[in-house]
């Protein structure tokens, strides 16, 4: 009976010990945020005027999504409007899911009355990013959003923890709405002068408190549709220390020019007399200068702001260049980075192609249109993922976009896509004749200016 009850109890701890191994080799999933959107029209009066808007949830500007690296994502996107849209994610990669970036050369769109689920995983990022509208000129309606993802809290920052955060998007606004803009250009017209500038969904209001003596981040985004923005604090330094998701070399700035599309993130320490000031962002580039404030309120004062507002540059193109040259990469930061595939000496691989890039305004058929090397682009109605992927011909046009500028060749339409083969290095240039600063928008992917 007793080595019986011996052979139990071995059997007992062998099992519980086989138990534990499986345990330990089983690895725990990232965790998985969920969220449900109803787009819907709505009535807003952010520049005192009344106007049709793009709501999310009821929200203008849309709800902030709040992720931490490497978590799952799953939006079930409602469209009550009357017209297709699709979101997409400003500057995340969607690795091993680019289907789900919502645009459509990638996602078909979302129908009237109907939804779609996004799904991804935001996995090594880190950053201050943004969503919006991708089609039918919708994002000068709305619909747009902050999208922050933190480190891991065992991952260490190259600066102290902030005592607070705040997101803060910034943008021109139009008070005639996308349908009306669409059909402006569609007349062949421009755009013209936005009727204001707002923070947050507002015009002169909204503020951030602070406690004296302690140091806050400040998430600032351009959600615009053209202009570029010069954002500052009165009397207050701000410390650069993240693009994009990635750390930079930490420079103190009396103020920061932001273009469209871009993010950026400061530290603001409340070192001054506790009291409100101004905060200011401007349009560059334009005559007249158009502003909007809001406030920084020293916690426990009710002494209004005062003076002069901080003066910024108004339409000096090469203050801006000489500012973004001041940015440069701090590479010896811990961050969430994608895994390496081998070791890359970027001095001593040998570039196999160059692509000069060129962006030009073209009359095509009566209309106002926009080209690239002397293409305008057509949006087919079947995405290029579905088409590449099930080898649907007659879809997209592969490198029938030239890789240099060809002057004095009319523009024409097309649905060009410029191939290149894996783990090529490829040199790329963008080079603007026009008159107004352009944005370029490289979704997806590591890059940093170098020129």
């Amino acid at each position: 009976m007793g080595e019986v009850m011996i052979l139990k109890l071995l059997a007992g701890v062998l099992a519980m010990v086989c138990l534990s191994n499986m345990v330990l080799q089983v690895e725990a999933e990232d965790p998985y945020r969920y969220f449900t959107w109803k787009v819907t029209y709505g009535t807003i009066k952010p520049l005192g005027v009344p106007q049709e808007a793009i709501l999310i949830n009821g929200k203008f500007p849309g709800p902030r999504i709040e992720a931490v690296t490497n978590d799952n994502i799953i939006i079930n996107v409602f469209n009550e409007l009357d017209e297709p849209f699709l979101i997409t994610w400003n500057g995340i990669k969607n690795r091993k899911s680019p289907w789900q970036d919502g645009v459509l050369g990638t996602n078909c769109p979302i129908l009237p009355h109907t939804n779609f689920t996004y799904k991804m995983q935001v996995k090594d990022q880190f950053g201050t990013f943004t969503y919006f509208p991708s089609t039918k000129m919708h994002k000068a309606s709305g619909g747009f959003g902050a999208f922050n993802i933190y480190t891991r809290p065992h991952i260490p920052l190259p600066y102290d923890p902030p005592a607070g955060d705040y997101t803060l998007l910034v943008g021109d606004w139009y008070t005639a709405g996308h349908k009306a803009l669409a059909e402006t250009l569609d007349a062949g017209k421009p755009l013209g002068l936005p009727n204001g500038i707002l923070i947050n969904g507002k015009q002169n209001g909204p503020k951030f408190v602070g406690e004296p003596g302690k140091t806050y981040m400040m998430r600032i985004s351009n959600v615009g549709l053209s202009t570029s923005i010069n954002f500052r604090i009165q009397n207050h330094k701000m410390r650069l220390v993240e693009i994009e998701g990635t750390h930079v070399v930490q420079e103190s700035y009396d103020s920061l020019d932001i273009h469209v599309g871009q993010s950026v993130t400061v530290l603001i320490t409340c070192n001054q007399a506790p009291k409100d000031y101004y905060i200011v962002a401007s349009s560059r580039f334009t005559i007249p200068v158009l502003k909007t404030t809001a406030r920084l309120r020293y916690a426990n004062t009710k002494i209004k702001a005062s003076g002069a507002l901080p003066i910024g540059p108004t339409t000096h193109v090469h203050w801006s260049l000489k500012q973004a040259r001041t940015l440069r990469w701090n590479l010896t930061a811990s961050a969430a980075r994608p895994n390496p595939q081998g070791a890359y000496h970027y001095g001593n691989i040998k570039t196999v192609r160059t692509l000069v890039l060129e962006n030009s305004e073209a009359l095509i058929d009566g209309k106002v249109r926009y080209a690239i090397n002397g293409i305008s682009y057509v949006n087919p109605d079947t995405p290029l993922k579905l088409a590449d992927w099930f080898n649907i011909p007659g879809v997209f046009e592969l490198d029938s976009i030239p890789d240099m500028p060809t002057p004095g060749t009319p523009a024409k339409m097309g649905t060009p896509v410029i191939g290149t083969l894996l783990h090529d290095f490829v040199e790329i240039i963008f080079q603007n004749p026009e008159g107004t600063i352009q944005s370029w928008h490289i979704d997806g992917t590591d890059f940093w200016l170098v020129g």
